[in-house]
């Protein structure tokens, strides 16, 4: 498969994903939606809970350890500059979607686990580890280990309590307000 079509393909995935849910989401319709076999699809994939995973990590193409500005809020504010508003607004609802399948699906949770969540993970770990190894962070801040969980709170929540999705401005206010002061910068 090119990677033209495997490009092609997720896209029709995640725009599939989002007008049906996680559970009305078929294998026989992402077939008829890419134009494939099933065969071709179970070739690639081991099925839905992987197909959608990578779908999602391939719309994420750069990772969080690429961005390297000197300073940890220069990092946060890199971050956030990738971030394109109608994307983001389309990823908090689909992301809002998989939080509920995720309880009744293993099988999603562990391959949102490992090819979504833990390279993004990963990536803020590097940033953190950096900030620390400059001596922007003392490395027993308590709310080191709660960082990811501070980001994807405000991407989570932010349309729940204020009914419109985190944007740019917000995500900065945010880190500037809650995350920077939480590591004591």
């Amino acid at each position: 498969m090119t990677p033209e079509r495997e490009a092609e393909l997720y896209a029709a995935i995640l725009d599939l994903l989002g007008e049906v849910g996680y559970e009305a989401l078929t294998m026989d319709a992402i077939a008829a939606r890419t134009h494939s076999s099933k065969a071709t699809l179970y070739r690639q994939w081991t099925g839905k809970p992987e197909l959608v995973a990578k779908a999602l990590r391939h719309q994420k193409p750069v990772t969080l350890a690429e961005i390297d500005t000197g300073t940890l809020r220069g990092d946060l504010s890199a971050m956030v500059s990738r971030l394109d508003d109608q994307q983001m607004e389309k990823d908090t609802a689909l992301m809002r979607g998989l939080i509920h399948a995720v309880h009744t699906d293993p099988d999603l949770l562990q391959a949102l686990r490992e090819l979504f969540v833990a390279p993004e993970l990963t990536g803020l770990d590097v940033l953190l580890t950096r900030a620390v190894d400059r001596g922007e962070v003392r490395a027993d801040t308590p709310a080191l280990a709660y960082v990811p969980h501070l980001l994807l709170g405000a991407l989570m929540f932010q349309p729940l309590v204020a009914d419109k999705p985190a944007d740019p401005a917000f995500l900065r206010g945010y880190i500037d307000a809650v995350v920077l002061p939480a590591l004591r910068l």
